[in-house]
C-alpha cells in the first residue's frame, strides 16, 4: 500500500465450524457450554476483544470481516457446484465430502501427496465407511444430536465442515483471485491444502497466488498453551505498564517465517527502544537541517528490505544504525523515522501512557529538558526534571539519552 498498490484486506471471523483437534466439537460451542453462554454470544465476546486488541497493536483494520455464520448461502451455492462438477457427494451417512482424489494438484503447498496418506492421518472424524476415500473431509455435515449453529441446507439440516467457510468467502469477496493468503504454518495442512483443492476445483483455476505462512510463537521457550499457564494477552502489557506496541516492535524484529521466542525481557527491551525513540524524536523534530535526497534514499534502502520477503529485522538494522549516525543531521533522522513509521506503526511521534494521554505542555518540558541536558546545562536539566515529576512523571538518563515514565 506504501508504495502504490490498492490493497483489499478481508479477513473472516470462524464463528462457526472450528472444529476442535479431534474434529468432534466446534470450539465456539465448547467454549459457550463451559462459560454457560450462548454460542453467539461467546463469538461476539471475543471477537470484540480481537478488534480492540487490532487497535492497540496499530494494525490497519480489514475491508470487511465476514462472518462464517452469516455466509452460510454462500457455502452451499459452492458446495452444490462442486457436487456438480464431480469433486463432492453425498456419503452414506448423509454428510457431503471433497472428494480429494478428484484433484490432481492435491499436496503442492505441503508436499503431502495423497497415495503417501495413510488412513489415521490428521482429518476429521467419520464413520467408517461413509466416505469414498479416506482422505476425502466433510463440507457440510449433518446436524444429527446438535442442536444450536445449524441450518436447513439441501443435505437436510446440519453446519459447514472446517474448510469450505474459507473458499466460499475469500471467492466471494475477493472475486475468485486472492493475491495473498495468509495464515499460520499449522494451517498449511490439512486445512490449506483442502481449501486449495476446493477453491481451484470450484473456478477451473489457481484461485490463490502465493500461500504466505508465519511460524510459530513461543513464550520463554514454551508454546503457548493455557495448561502450561503461558497464555500472555495484550492486555497483560498494560497491566505492567507496557506499551502494547512493544510486542508489535518485537514481531518486527523477527522474520514470519522464523519461529519466535518471546520473553518478558525481549518485551520491555522493545518498550524501552521505543520509548527512547520517542524522546529522541522530540529533539529531533527541533532540527532545521534536513537533508531530503539523503532521507529519501534511504527510505527506498528500508522499502527494498520490505520488499525483499518483508525483510524487517534488516530495515530495523538500518534504523538503529542512522539513530547513531554522526554523520546525520537530527533533521534528517527525524525524517527518516517519520516516513518510515508510516510503515511500521509504532506511533513514534506520540508518547504512551497507560493511564492517559501525556498533555502538549509536558511533552514540550520533556524536550526542552533533553536539550538542556545535550548543552550541558545541568542546572536548568535538573529544575525541568524536578518539575515534570511534580506532573508525575519520572525522568532517567542513559548512554541512550533521556527516557521517561509516569510515576506509579
Amino acid at each position: 500500500k506504501f508504495i502504490g498498490y490498492k490493497v483489499k484486506f478481508i479477513q473472516n471471523i470462524t464463528d462457526v465450524g472450528h472444529m476442535s483437534e479431534d474434529f468432534i466439537e466446534d470450539k465456539i460451542l465448547a467454549q459457550a457450554k463451559k462459560e454457560s453462554k450462548d454460542p453467539y454470544e461467546i463469538a461476539k465476546i471475543y471477537e470484540a476483544r480481537f478488534h480492540s486488541d487490532l487497535k492497540l497493536l496499530n494494525i490497519n483494520p480489514a475491508n470487511n470481516y465476514p462472518k462464517a455464520s452469516e455466509c452460510i448461502d454462500l457455502m452451499h451455492d459452492l458446495i452444490s457446484k462442486l457436487i456438480t462438477k464431480g469433486h463432492a457427494y453425498v456419503g452414506s451417512d448423509n454428510c457431503v465430502y471433497f472428494s480429494a482424489q478428484s484433484f490432481e494438484g492435491y499436496g503442492a503447498i505441503s508436499g503431502n501427496r495423497l497415495d503417501s496418506l495413510k488412513p489415521g492421518h490428521k482429518f476429521e472424524y467419520t464413520e467408517e465407511g461413509a466416505k469414498r476415500f479416506h482422505a476425502d473431509w466433510a463440507l457440510w455435515k449433518v446436524a444429527e444430536n446438535r442442536t444450536e449453529m445449524i441450518w436447513n441446507s439441501p443435505w437436510g439440516k446440519g453446519f459447514p465442515g472446517w474448510h469450505i467457510e474459507c473458499s466460499a468467502m475469500s471467492l466471494h469477496y475477493l472475486n475468485n483471485f486472492v493475491d495473498l493468503h495468509l495464515g499460520g504454518i499449522d494451517l498449511r495442512f490439512p486445512h490449506h491444502e483442502n481449501e486449495r483443492a476446493q477453491s481451484n476445483c470450484a473456478i477451473n483455476n489457481e484461485a490463490v497466488s502465493l500461500w504466505v505462512h508465519g511460524e510459530h510463537l513461543l513464550f520463554e521457550g514454551r508454546k503457548m498453551a493455557k495448561s502450561a499457564g503461558n497464555v500472555v494477552l495484550v492486555s497483560d502489557l498494560i497491566d505492567r505498564n507496557l506499551d502494547p506496541l512493544c510486542l508489535r516492535l518485537c514481531f518486527l524484529e523477527n522474520r514470519y517465517r522464523s519461529q519466535m521466542d518471546l520473553s518478558w525481557d525481549s518485551l520491555k527491551a522493545a518498550h524501552q527502544t521505543i520509548q527512547r525513540w520517542r524522546d529522541k524524536i522530540l529533539i529531533w523534530q527541533n532540527s532545521k537541517e534536513i537533508d531530503l535526497t539523503e532521507v529519501k534514499k534511504i527510505v527506498n534502502e528500508i522499502i527494498t528490505d520490505l520488499i525483499d520477503d518483508l525483510d524487517t529485522p534488516r530495515a530495523l538494522q538500518k534504523l538503529r544504525k542512522i539513530e547513531k549516525s554522526q554523520e546525520l543531521s537530527d533533521g534528517t533522522k527525524f525524517e527518516v523515522f517519520k516516513e518510515v513509521d508510516v510503515l511500521f506503526g509504532l506511533d513514534l511521534l506520540n508518547s504512551f501512557s497507560s493511564k492517559a494521554e501525556i498533555p502538549s505542555h509536558l511533552n514540550e518540558l520533556l524536550s526542552k529538558r533533553a536539550k538542556a541536558r545535550s548543552l550541558g546545562d545541568f542546572v536548568e536539566s535538573d529544575r525541568l526534571r524536578d518539575l515534570l515529576a511534580e506532573n508525575n512523571i519520572l525522568v532517567k538518563d542513559g548512554k541512550d539519552g533521556q527516557s521517561w515514565d509516569w510515576l506509579i
